[in-house]
């Protein structure tokens, strides 16, 4: 950006003027920059770029969602210079903006998608908003407690008449704006209320009074909910149901229900999916595990031309997958992203007498990869797929054949070479064995500093190696061990003890992690539950030669008594110039100033979530990093600190930067305290959904659901 405001000077390096460039090319690099400083900032610098800077095609759009420093003052300004031109306007996740801010959205009067998913809104602020967009067609918002439909006035009603996209985020019981919207093509639905009020009282799912109104679904195309924890999201989702188990939609080719734990089926849900069954052709599919679990439901379903399948945590084996779903074999060409999460058995030919940790039936894969050849996102994670030692049937080799992935999430377990693991034991047996929190004497650390010689100590003949380099284009990776349970799950205390890991993933370790350095466009990378990590040197590859790494998650690495690869993970930290999210979460881990130096090397970081039990932090490292490192505007640390340290430093972090950084999140906390819920339940839902909270993402939702 600075080379393009000061570009009317010729360079003295090669005499180049950046605005002799063409119009065409200096959009391009225009459309770089947040649209805020295109407008306030930069057309400000010459007669040339002012007229660019108003393009058509760099404020017909405008994404604020993250930029970070974007304020009221900002967003006013922006909407009173450009507000007509803008036709999409993005703010999700801008928690920070008070709700006062929504007032300048009105002067968007040519507005066609508006998402404020995350923004303080009231009923009526909605009201008088939506009373000016005349031309809105697709809207997200969040429903709170206080929201009053009947506060909509006639004309807010009226857009909402025709807005044919809906994203809704409910925090309470309520129906929200859903029965106004009588032209819904799409509806997407995020349940996030609480069982129990901050008072402690339990809460009920009846909707609030005067919300007995009934949504119209006639035109409905996608239908998807995705529900937090806790019967009372389950109670109101089965209102918004019951609409539908009455009259199904002719058109709708994709529904998609995603439930945690177990959510019971009834008469009526019965009843809707036989519906479904009789009367429509679907393109996409997700349902509650117990809906799939030992019914014939797939059997009788009907596709169209799918290109989302999900059947996460169900018991569904691999022969009714390949019979019920693919057909025997079918053409699937169109199916690009496929959860298969928590899928026990989906490998394996039957369920009935087979063990979770029986080998799989490579054929079952194989039928899967030849069908569904142009996948891009493949989820196969929190399952023990183990191959057998029978030669080219192993799945890193069948999973290479799939040349189109662009995510991709798989158990520890599964990546394990069985020829290699069967003639040499875990270099980390005995250590594993040790008593949790015992301290061992591993004595120096030593690891090779080149990558090539780090090569040299790998049989690059491995499975996983060889799938590695076959992924070229691979831009998501998580490699996530079977018996695998985050420390902090989400509505409940923090988890003490941990599953050990599998026996067959007691060899994975530095060498399996080198091998991932070959995703030279590798963006985000988890790593949870490697035993046999020595010293982490593998981490210092992926540094070196994965240079658009953007979010590094990485969790239970080693043994578990001391943080081993540390040393490794601050040189990694010294080349990951384009970081902007890192989550550590890693029993005994200190965080002190050498760890907080290396840290600061990652100019572009925003987020750091570290979750460490019995884990130590200092706090004059942590406000220099803070200091050091401008981006920073999420700093989430749950320690073994008390309380009273964790408080302090919080509200020095809060004191010393909130002013200069508008969006900072700061929660600083033990990680076994009691009140450790009500703390969460106050982080914005961007943080907690996206980086905080541990979870497999790949698959998670299908593609471009919402824009």
């Amino acid at each position: 950006l600075q080379a393009l405001v000061s570009g009317e000077s010729e360079e003295e390096s090669n005499g180049v003027n950046l605005m002799e460039f063409s119009d065409e090319i200096l959009l391009h690099i225009l459309s770089y920059v947040p649209c805020t400083d295109l407008v306030l900032n930069v057309r400000k610098t010459c007669r040339k770029l002012a007229t660019l800077c108003l393009d058509k095609s760099l404020t017909h759009t405008v994404l604020l969602q993250k930029d970070y420093k974007v304020n009221k003052d900002k967003v006013k300004q922006l909407m009173r210079d450009i507000g007509r031109e803008i036709y999409q306007l993005n703010m999700a996740g801008c928690y920070w903006l008070p709700s006062s801010t929504i007032d300048h959205v009105i002067r968007c009067k040519n507005l066609v998608k508006l998402n404020m998913s995350g923004c303080h809104i009231t009923s009526l602020r909605l009201s008088k908003m939506l009373s000016t967009l005349q031309h809105l067609r697709s809207l997200a918002i969040d429903v709170n407690p206080g929201f009053d439909a009947s506060q909509l006035s006639s004309e807010c009603k009226a857009t909402l008449s025709r807005v044919s996209e809906l994203k809704q985020t409910l925090y309470t019981p309520s129906y929200g704006v859903v029965p106004c919207c009588t032209s819904l093509e799409k509806l997407l639905l995020y349940f996030e209320i609480l069982d129990r009020s901050r008072e402690g009282f339990m809460l009920s799912g009846q909707l609030m009074v005067g919300e007995s109104n009934v949504p119209h679904y006639q035109n409905l195309r996608i239908f998807y909910a995705r529900l937090a924890p806790g019967y009372v999201n389950q109670e109101v989702v089965r209102l918004y149901l019951a609409v539908l188990s009455d009259r199904t939609p002719e058109n709708l080719h994709a529904f998609l229900i995603s439930a945690p734990g177990s959510f019971a089926e009834t008469g009526a849900t019965k009843n809707l999916l036989d519906s479904m069954a009789r009367n429509v052709r679907l393109d996409a599919l997700q349902l509650p595990k117990a809906w799939i679990n030992g019914s014939g439901l797939l059997q009788h379903l009907k596709f169209n031309n799918p290109f989302y399948f999900s059947f996460s945590r169900c018991t569904l084996s691999g022969g009714h997958l390949i019979q019920r779903v693919i057909n025997g074999g079918k053409d699937l060409k169109s199916l690009t992203s496929l959860n298969l999460s928590g899928c026990v058995h989906c490998l394996a030919p039957e369920s009935l007498f087979r063990k979770a940790e029986d080998d799989i039936d490579s054929s079952i894969l194989e039928s899967l990869v030849v069908s569904c050849c142009n996948l891009r996102h493949l989820n196969l994670s929190a399952a023990h797929h183990h191959s057998s030692e029978s030669i080219g049937n192993h799945l890193c080799q069948l999973l290479s054949r799939l040349k189109h992935l662009l995510s991709l999430a798989l158990p520890v377990c599964s990546i394990t070479d069985v020829a290699a693991n069967m003639e040499k034991p875990s270099m980390q047996s005995n250590v594993v064995s040790q008593p949790f929190g015992k301290k061992v004497r591993v004595g120096m650390q030593t690891y090779p500093r080149n990558i090539t010689d780090q090569a040299n100590q790998k049989i690059e003949s491995s499975v996983f190696w060889t799938l590695m380099g076959s992924l070229r284009f691979l831009e998501t990776l998580e490699i996530i061990g079977s018996s695998f349970s985050s420390a902090m799950p989400r509505n409940e205390p923090a988890i003490r003890n941990s599953l050990p890991p599998c026996v067959r993933a007691q060899s994975v370790g530095d060498s399996e992690v080198a091998a991932i350095s070959q995703l030279t466009y590798l963006q985000s990378l988890t790593l949870a539950q490697l035993p046999n990590i020595i010293t982490g040197s593998g981490l210092i590859s992926i540094g070196l030669q994965c240079q658009h790494l953007r979010t590094l998650s990485l969790a239970n690495l080693g043994m578990m008594g001391k943080v081993v690869y540390m040393s490794a993970l601050m040189d990694m930290l010294k080349h990951c110039k384009c970081l902007r999210d890192l989550r550590l979460e890693q029993p005994y881990f200190s965080a002190g100033a050498q760890f907080f130096q290396a840290l600061s090397h990652c100019s572009s970081l925003q987020r750091l979530c570290i979750v460490s039990r019995s884990g130590t932090l200092q706090s004059d490292a942590v406000m220099s990093f803070m200091a050091n490192c401008l981006e920073v505007i999420m700093c989430h640390m749950f320690m073994g600190e008390s309380l009273t340290v964790c408080k302090n430093l919080q509200q020095s972090i809060v004191r010393s930067f909130q002013a200069d950084r508008p969006a900072l999140n700061v929660v600083i906390f033990p990680l076994l305290h009691e009140d450790l819920t009500e703390v969460i339940r106050d982080v914005p839902m961007r943080h907690l959904d996206e980086i905080t909270l541990f979870k497999s993402r790949v698959a998670e939702e299908p593609p471009n659901l919402w824009w």
